[in-house]
Parts: structure tokens; C-alpha cells; sequence
């Protein structure tokens, strides 16, 4: 892993400062994240990403922040950017969605909000936080940066930026600035923000409800690595598929139609992908079937209707393939619901 791909433990002590001003016990979370308190004093050390999120993740749980415990009082609750995503996951393009999800976080008195601005062929999304806050910096570039990588997901298309200002000194070297944004970033201008093509905004959202359920778990962790948006040919195909609605799927040919491919040619792209038809169908069907068991009452012979199946018999043997689990034992385990037959 290259040095641009770690984490300057300076980024990591802010983040831990913040935390211990919320009560956050520090040796304890530190000893669960596998992080050397020796570490600390080592101005120049790194930690890999994936440190970083469960480090982010316990502190989470232990503030009940979604901010860390940074906005000095004022609290993201945990599940808020869940209940944000899931009211603008059905918005026709990502203008609609991202306009959407601002006045979702407009609802609360926070000490951060965002604003987007649109003119000709450049859009621009901005960051307004309060001065007085200690670590803002951090909190500005987090938002910042989160939003721009959920927006390209929603799109499965990385969005690719022009230009990032900051309304601060530097707080880290050029090539770390443009490690994290992958362009140009100017400190000290006079808002923070950063731009893009406005011909993203016009592009109609790829995910939907059942890839949302499957994104939110590890959301911090993909959001943070970068590659959200990095959905391929599967997810174009997933995404032909929920065109059709329902519980019918089209068939191989018409998909490759769709795509304007060959049959052959969209079997080998999907072999190098390390995928099949199959697969991504059952991936579907098993999708849908959590999403039903987890959100709804339906009767098993129900969810198995509407996940494709014309037997309950082999959408039984199909979910103990995927959970090893029957459905009834999965609803009894993981919803609290009780199970219908």
C-alpha cells in the first residue's frame, strides 16, 4: 500500500481529540481497533483505511454521533444519513437526489450544511460550517468528501472533480490533498467547496431500494476506500434488470440487447468479471428476499412468489444456499418479526 492510499496518524489524533471531549473511553477503543497507543507519538506514522473506518466506527458508537463527537453539542444521530439515503434513493436524477438530501440535513440544527449551485456546463457543491468549531477542518473536508463519493455511488459513475477550495490553511502536503480528491486543492479561498461537470447531475440514479439495504452496513467503509462508484457491468445489468419491476426477469437475450452486446461477448465480459447471468439474478432474488423478510409480513409462499420462484419448495432450498438458513429462522433471528408460513 503506497503512502497516498494510509492515513497521517495526525488526521487520526484529531479524531481522537474530539472523541475524549465526548467521553469517549480512548484505551478501550484503541485496543479494540488493534492501534498502539506508542503509535501516537510518531508524528509521521500511517495507518491503513480500513483502521481509520473501524476507528471512525467505535468512536461512532460510543458518542451516538454521526459526527464524531466534533460538533461540539450538536449531535448526527446514528441512522440519520440512513433515513437520508433512503428518502432520496427513488429521485429521478442526482440533481433531484442531492437537492434532496440537503434539505434532509437542513431539518436539523447542525453545525454544518451544504448548498448546491448550478451554471452552465459547472456545478458546485458547498460546505458551510461554524468557525467556532475546534476541529472543523476535519469535519469539512469529511463532508465534503463523503458526499461527492455517495454521489458518484448513487450515479455508479466516479465523478471526477474540477476543483476543490478551502476556506483554511493547509493541513496536510499537496500530494495528500490530491491523493483525497484526486485534482487541484487551493486553501485559504473564501468558502469551501468543491466543482464538477454539471452534466452529472442530469444522470438518473442506478442504485435502488434493495442496493441501498445492501450498501448501508459497510456505507462508511466503501464511501472511505473510494471505489463505491466502481459498480461494473453486474451492476448495469442489475440495474436492466430492475427496469423490468416486479418479480419477472428478462431473459439473457434481452438483456444483451439492452446492452447492445452479443451473447458471447456478454458472457466473456461477464466471466472477466467474475460473474454470470445466474449469479446476478440469484444476487437479486436474494435482495429481494431479506428485503421482504426484514420490512414486511408477507407469507413465505409470498416472498418466494415475488422473488422469482413458482415453488416455495426451491426458494427454500435457495435461501438456505445463500444464509444457511431457512427463511422463518432468519425473520425469528434477524427482525425481531414473527414468522409467517
Amino acid at each position: 500500500m503506497t503512502q497516498q492510499q494510509t492515513i497521517n496518524i495526525r488526521r487520526l489524533m484529531k479524531m481522537l481529540q474530539g472523541a475524549a471531549r465526548s467521553g469517549v473511553d480512548l484505551p478501550s477503543v484503541l485496543a479494540q481497533c488493534g492501534i498502539e497507543p506508542s503509535l501516537l507519538n510518531a508524528p509521521d506514522a500511517r495507518v491503513e483505511p480500513e483502521v481509520f473506518v473501524r476507528l471512525m466506527s467505535r468512536i461512532m458508537e460510543q458518542t451516538q454521533d454521526e459526527f464524531l463527537g466534533l460538533g461540539q453539542g450538536r449531535r448526527s444521530k446514528p441512522g440519520t444519513f440512513s433515513m437520508m439515503a433512503q428518502s432520496v434513493i427513488h429521485c429521478a436524477d442526482l440533481q433531484s437526489a442531492v437537492e434532496r438530501g440537503i434539505r434532509f440535513y437542513d431539518l436539523f440544527d447542525l453545525s454544518v450544511g451544504s448548498r448546491l449551485r448550478r451554471q452552465g456546463k459547472t456545478a458546485w457543491l458547498m460546505v458551510h460550517a461554524d468557525p467556532r468549531l475546534d476541529f472543523r477542518d476535519v469535519i469539512v473536508e469529511a463532508v465534503l468528501l463523503l458526499s461527492v463519493r455517495f454521489m458518484g455511488w448513487l450515479i455508479g459513475k466516479r465523478i471526477e472533480l474540477s476543483a476543490v477550495h478551502l476556506d483554511y490553511p493547509p493541513q496536510r502536503g499537496d500530494e495528500e490533498y490530491h491523493s483525497l480528491f484526486g485534482c487541484a486543492v487551493t486553501c485559504r479561498s473564501e468558502c469551501n467547496e468543491l466543482s464538477f461537470s454539471a452534466d452529472y447531475l442530469d444522470l438518473p440514479l442506478l442504485q435502488d431500494e434493495l442496493s441501498l439495504s445492501a450498501f448501508l452496513p459497510d456505507a462508511l467503509a466503501r464511501l472511505f476506500d473510494g471505489n463505491a462508484h466502481d459498480v461494473g457491468l453486474p451492476a448495469r445489468i442489475r440495474a436492466i434488470i430492475g427496469d423490468w419491476g416486479g418479480h419477472h426477469f428478462p431473459a439473457f437475450d434481452e438483456v444483451c440487447e439492452a446492452l447492445h452486446m452479443t451473447p458471447p461477448t456478454l458472457r466473456r465480459r461477464l466471466r472477466d468479471s467474475n460473474s454470470s447471468y445466474r449469479e446476478i439474478v440469484d444476487a437479486i432474488r436474494k435482495d429481494k428476499a431479506l428485503h421482504y423478510l426484514s420490512t414486511t409480513q408477507l407469507g413465505i409462499a409470498e416472498v418466494a412468489q415475488l422473488t422469482g420462484f413458482s415453488e416455495t419448495s426451491s426458494f427454500y432450498r435457495a435461501f438456505r444456499k445463500w444464509t444457511q438458513q431457512t427463511p422463518t429462522a432468519y425473520r425469528r433471528e434477524h427482525c425481531g418479526l414473527a414468522p409467517e408460513g
